[in-house]
């Protein structure tokens, strides 16, 4: 065995990791989190650069999802990449992020029928692969959770105009100094709504068949690799999560073929959340390896990892990255408490998960001394 090798089963996570252009310091990300902290012109606050500047230890940090566009919002206060100000706000923070030596993508997205009329121009119905409201909520500032509007399907000529949608914002993300975009194929959102045939029932070029309901998120994924280079672009996929509505009746070839699509276009990473996403982790049988096995790039997996759990998977070839969520919310040093065996905070019980416009849940969790 080489000493590389012996080091790696040894001290796994916090082993250096070229990620296209970029080395990561370890092999730890920040999971992009919603937090609804952007301001009513949806930019960034200063606090946003001092939450993630606090958690600039992993090595990668992935930007919480904002949206390309206007129709592209579903929830309250989540941050945009479309217009000069936000990114300037964008801007302060991938400069906080750099300072501190880590690597910062930014996750893009559109909600597609997660939303509501109210986030829409014009109070116009969200936009879905078919027109029918998903069996999920949304929250609006003022009147709290409320139900998903009803949704129009996307006329065939309109796909194209959402595709440039995110290549241009895949563009503003790189002026705004990200080091790459992470496009947003999961959890019940546009692109992911196309994927399902619970929620695609469309009989054009995009439904119907697997390949047919692949084509939106590869047209996204080939229009924003062009633009940006296939080293500067990864894409999260939920193969089995049911968030937002997202209903497959037979995941595993679908997945497959996403897959060895991706790999034609060779996306410097797949991000895959395996099980319900913040739930059960075997809620549906599904055979995560058979989609490594097809994919030739950075492999990276989320969802409820320990530290032993991602240890073990990296040591295991399963995973050559590790991403964590809500462990990084409440522990900013994340990578200092894993390596020094130090206990991890609990939430503060009276600090929301979303929203609020002061210091307390955002940053103001404590560190190792």
């Amino acid at each position: 065995m080489s000493a590389q090798s012996e080091v790696l089963l040894t001290d796994a996570l916090f082993q250096p990791i070229k990620l296209g252009r970029i080395e990561l310091a370890n092999r730890m990300a920040m999971a992009p989190l919603t937090r609804s902290r952007a301001d009513g012109n949806l930019v960034p606050t200063d606090m946003a650069v001092e939450y993630y500047s606090q958690r600039a230890s992993l090595g990668l940090i992935i930007a919480e999802a904002t949206q390309v566009s206007t129709t592209a919002q579903g929830y309250t206060n989540t941050p945009g990449i479309y217009t000069p100000d936000q990114i300037a706000g964008w801007k302060k923070v991938t400069d906080a992020v750099h300072a501190k030596g880590s690597k910062i993508f930014l996750q893009i997205w559109h909600t597609g029928r997660i939303s509501h009329t109210h986030f829409q121009p014009g109070n116009q119905a969200p936009v879905a692969p078919s027109a029918f409201a998903a069996n999920a909520k949304t929250y609006i500032n003022g009147q709290g959770y409320v139900d998903c509007s009803p949704a129009r399907a996307l006329e065939t000529a309109e796909i194209a105009g959402i595709v440039d949608d995110f290549r241009s914002a895949a563009a503003n993300a790189i002026r705004a100094g990200f080091d790459g975009v992470e496009i947003h194929g999961a959890h019940g959102y546009l692109l992911d709504s196309f994927l399902r045939d619970g929620t695609n029932k469309r009989i054009d070029a995009y439904g119907g068949s697997i390949e047919n309901r692949a084509r939106f998120l590869l047209d996204v994924m080939e229009a924003v690799i062009a633009e940006i280079g296939a080293d500067r672009v990864g894409v999260r996929l939920a193969p089995v999560s049911p968030v937002n509505d997202a209903v497959e009746s037979n995941p595993q070839p679908l997945f497959e073929h996403v897959v060895s699509e991706l790999e034609k276009l060779h996306p410097v990473y797949i991000h895959v959340v395996e099980g319900y996403t913040g739930g059960a982790r075997d809620n549906v049988p599904f055979d995560y390896e058979a989609l490594r096995r097809l994919y030739t790039g950075v492999w990276m997996v989320n969802n409820g990892y320990t530290k032993e759990m991602a240890e073990d998977a990296i040591r295991n070839g399963r995973a050559d990255m590790v991403s964590f969520g809500r462990k990084v919310i409440t522990n900013p040093d994340l990578p200092r408490r894993f390596r020094e065996n130090k206990p991890l905070n609990r939430p503060f019980e009276d600090a929301p998960l979303y929203g609020g416009d002061g210091a307390h849940g955002y940053v103001d969790y404590p560190v190792v001394s």
